[in-house]
């Protein structure tokens, strides 16, 4: 089996979420983000970067909050894909790559848990891959309750590793990537 690491949207603008005091759920995510890309280099594996660009947002890719994280910076032989929409897959022609490379399994990680990473999460799915879920190396932000209020990021993050969870990833966290690699 195959295994690549997908890196999504670990970029600048998160960090300025954070740096302005938006309440998250993960405050240890970076380092684990750093710590799995370091792993999958080691160990030769694949790595991919897929990377959000969108006008009139802060994540455009040619403005300062679209650069890449210092966590999460791209190796010069790392694929880099840039996005427009909410999953990996639409647009970018990830799923050729990973079918062309004869990857049939990736550990997702990086921001946001409720938004990109689940699109990409149940996509991959969809399409057959297996999908490893590291909980722990994931961003999740406080959201606006439909209803009034707000929902903490620590409960927005549990119920979406439990949907994802249920159906359509397997979850871990970063210490038990590498055992779940060799299974």
């Amino acid at each position: 089996m195959t295994t690549a690491l997908l890196v999504i949207d670990m970029q600048m603008g998160m960090a300025d979420r954070i740096a302005a005091g938006r309440e998250q759920a993960n405050p240890g995510a970076e380092a684990h983000v750093a710590s799995l890309l370091s792993l999958f280099r080691a160990e030769g594996r694949p790595v991919i970067h897929v990377l959000h660009d969108e006008a009139g947002t802060p994540f455009a890719r040619d403005l300062p909050g679209g650069a890449p994280m210092p966590c999460a910076l791209p190796l010069p032989d790392e694929t880099v894909l840039w996005k427009s929409r909410s999953s990996a897959f639409a647009g970018t022609g990830l799923e050729a790559l990973l079918r062309q490379r004869g990857i049939d399994r990736i550990v997702v990680i990086g921001a946001v848990a409720a938004f990109c990473v689940t699109s990409t999460v149940r996509a991959a799915s969809d399409l057959g891959f297996q999908v490893i879920l590291p909980g722990d190396a994931l961003l999740a932000f406080d959201l606006p309750a439909h209803d009034g209020g707000r929902l903490d990021a620590a409960t927005l993050l549990r119920v979406t590793l439990s949907l994802l969870g249920a159906d359509f990833a397997r979850l871990v966290t970063t210490d038990q990537v590498a055992a779940a690699l060799a299974a």
